[in-house]
């Protein structure tokens, strides 16, 4: 009897150990899915800011322009 109730109680922890290491490898593919979700939200952040910051200058140097056409004249 001593017997087949250790082989129980392995088998016992080795199923719990086994649903714990699952349980942490679903936390960890988790939180690695969270950490490229909020990267990939970040980078398209930044590709807005480009874009925004590539216009402004884009407006600024044609105002540019047009300042120094209207301050020679031809901009007639």
């Amino acid at each position: 009897m001593d017997s087949s109730n250790a082989s129980y109680q392995a088998g016992q922890a080795q199923g719990q150990a086994q649903e714990k290491g699952s349980q942490m490898m679903d936390k960890a593919s988790n939180a690695a899915q969270s950490v490229r979700d909020q990267a990939s939200n970040a980078a398209q952040s930044v590709q807005g800011s480009m874009q925004e910051a590539s216009q402004q200058m884009k407006s600024s140097a044609q105002g540019a322009a047009d300042a120094v056409k209207n301050a020679t004249g031809m901009n007639k």
